[in-house]
């Protein structure tokens, strides 16, 4: 964590007991519980049985209260107390109660913080001098929120005040102003209004179902990254949703993913099998079907097959936290010699990709990180190698990254991709992991040059992750306004009148010939068809008149520059056709 990572976790923390002490003002009857810091701010637990219990409406006042104190919270002292002491501080409050005897029962030190007059139980991490240094315009009361205590549902509900904290005034009005352009390019709302995808309980969550439309952007996504594979040199291979334990217990998925594994029962046989949470398993088995020669190397295996994940309920959301979902995923076999450039050239095409897309990005160098040690496979020297071969590419291509202890695959270290859409917010994507463990776990080899066994290299791989969570990202990224060759409809055709549908009906005949994603909009009045074309955002829209008959035109209008003006059939064929092989954004 940096300093000011630091810092700001402990001003939120210490903004966490400044609400806990305005709540004791204007709700004595209330019992304070626990108070973290969180990403975006912080939270507090309260009991309010017995006594008025706040609403959004109330939080005004909470805030208005805690500026009031905030200036006499001049520092924090700690006080270490014996348990016996800390039950007495805290009598009549059986939450505080049952985190004491916890934490006797642990033998944990127990301290108490006080600030301002006000004591809490805590283990730290606070701003040293908090009237100094928290700007009274940089944090603000969000929400209330039910929570069950200790997040258990046996257990009783309390009430959770959320707050924003950030470090300044403008870094708060900042995320409040991205965090309301997001609830209006929220992907499920758009997908929803144009009619993309569908999910159904009878089907079960977190797996999609994609309309004609919904399909077509889809299929455009994985058409890229089918022709990014072809240039690059990789075979597309089709693997089976459902494998045996045996194939992952090899691979060590088995030990590190199972409880989000979903599991499968044959009625037939008695093996242990689940649906697939990933492809490099079966693919080390189509590399290990054949003998292999250093001349064969690298080789390369594409795959979009469907993959599945036992996520948590809560944890799903829309598009972008999926139970099925594919990946434009890649594997490749390689000699060490031969590493430098396999990244490079997938560097380069996952770079190619994002500039298409229009969408900005940063690196994260992921390493293997020694506070959770036991989780990673596979010897430390080894380890040690390919993290120092994958920092040298970064450093001699002059690639800008940030390195993230702890981050790494449980396998070997990687490159992620962070995008950064329209409106700033940051998804992991793309991603290139290095792996000398389970080619030799599958014990894979090939011979060398001087007749000697070897075992190769694999390199893992993605161009922009899941097509179906990079649908979610692009819908929010574009607002729903794709570009022109990602659009389900690429124009709509809006003939005046009933007089000009005969004429409308050819050009439309016309444009669909020539590949064209077509639409004719006739029935209702013209300004309500043209009102029903923006809601969908549909790039360009043909108005057949009168006139445009008479000349065998039609007036062309762009949804992002306006109108373009009257042009002949084939200009406007030739003038989408070209937008559309060019990818522009």
């Amino acid at each position: 964590m940096s300093g000011d990572t630091e810092k700001l976790a402990s001003t939120r923390h210490t903004l966490a007991h400044l609400l806990a002490a305005a709540i004791r003002e204007i709700y004595p009857h209330a019992k304070a519980t626990i108070g973290p810091a969180i990403d975006t701010g912080f939270y507090y637990d309260f009991d309010f049985s017995g006594g008025t219990v706040p609403n959004v409406d109330d939080l005004p006042n909470i805030q208005k209260k805690m500026v009031a104190l905030l200036p006499a919270w001049k520092e924090f002292t700690r006080k270490e107390v014996t348990a016996d002491e800390a039950r007495k501080a805290f009598a009549g409050n059986q939450f505080k109660t049952e985190l004491i005897d916890d934490l006797a029962k642990e033998g944990a030190t127990i301290t108490l913080y006080t600030s301002g007059g006000f004591t809490d139980l805590c283990r730290g991490g606070h701003a040293e001098h908090p009237s100094k240094e928290i700007d009274a315009g940089s944090f603000k009361l969000d929400k209330v929120a039910g929570a069950y205590w200790r997040g258990d549902e046996k257990n009783p509900m309390l009430t959770r005040i959320y707050g924003l904290a950030f470090d300044t005034r403008a870094s708060l009005e900042q995320f409040i102003t991205q965090r309301e352009e997001a609830i209006k390019r929220d992907h499920r709302k758009i997908a929803k209004e144009q009619g993309l995808l569908v999910f159904s309980d009878l089907v079960g969550s977190g797996m999609p179902m994609y309309t004609p439309k919904g399909n077509i952007i889809r299929n455009a996504i994985i058409g890229y990254s089918r022709e990014l594979n072809e240039k690059l040199g990789f075979g597309e291979v089709h693997t089976p949703n459902v494998n045996k334990a045996e194939l992952f217990k090899l691979s060590g998925h088995y030990d590190a993913y199972k409880e989000d594994m979903l599991s499968v029962r044959s009625q037939y046989v008695s093996d242990e099998m689940f649906l697939k949470p990933m492809n490099c398993p079966q693919h080390t088995q189509i590399y290990a079907s054949a003998p292999r020669s250093y001349r064969d190397l690298p080789v390369r295996y594409s795959d979009f097959a469907n993959l599945y994940r036992d996520e948590r309920p809560g944890q799903l959301s829309g598009l972008t936290r999926l139970r099925a979902f594919a990946q434009d995923d890649g594997h490749i076999f390689c000699r060490e010699d031969q590493i430098e450039s396999e990244i490079s050239n997938v560097l380069s095409a996952i770079q190619e990709a994002l500039k298409t897309y229009n969408i900005d990005y940063w690196m994260r160098f992921s390493l293997r990180g020694a506070a959770n040690d036991s989780k990673y496979l596979g010897d430390p020297a080894v380890w040690e190698r390919a993290q120092n071969i994958m920092r040298s590419l970064l450093k001699s291509k002059k690639i800008e990254h940030k390195e993230a202890q702890g981050e790494a695959a449980f396998y070997g270290p990687k490159i992620d991709i962070m995008a950064v859409d329209a409106i700033g917010r940051e998804w992991q994507i793309s991603t290139v992991q290095l792996d000398f463990v389970q080619p030799s776990r599958f014990q894979l080899e090939y011979t060398a040059e001087d007749g000697s066994k070897k075992t190769p290299v694999m390199i893992h791989r993605a161009l922009i992750g899941s097509p179906d969570r990079f649908l979610g990202v692009l819908i929010e990224h574009y607002a729903g306004a794709f570009p022109l060759w990602l659009s389900p409809v690429h124009v709509k055709i809006l003939p005046v009148s009933d007089k000009q549908t005969a004429y409308a009906q050819s050009v439309f005949d016309q444009l669909k010939a020539a590949g064209i994603r077509v639409e004719l909009s006739d029935g209702d009045s013209l300004g309500k068809r043209i009102r029903a074309a923006k809601v969908d955002k549909v790039p360009y829209l043909l108005v057949v008149g009168d006139q445009e008959v008479t000349d065998s035109t039609a007036t062309l209008e762009s949804r992002d520059k306006g109108k373009i003006g009257a042009l002949s059939i084939t200009e406007i064929i030739s003038k989408l056709q070209e937008e559309i092989r060019n990818r522009a954004a």
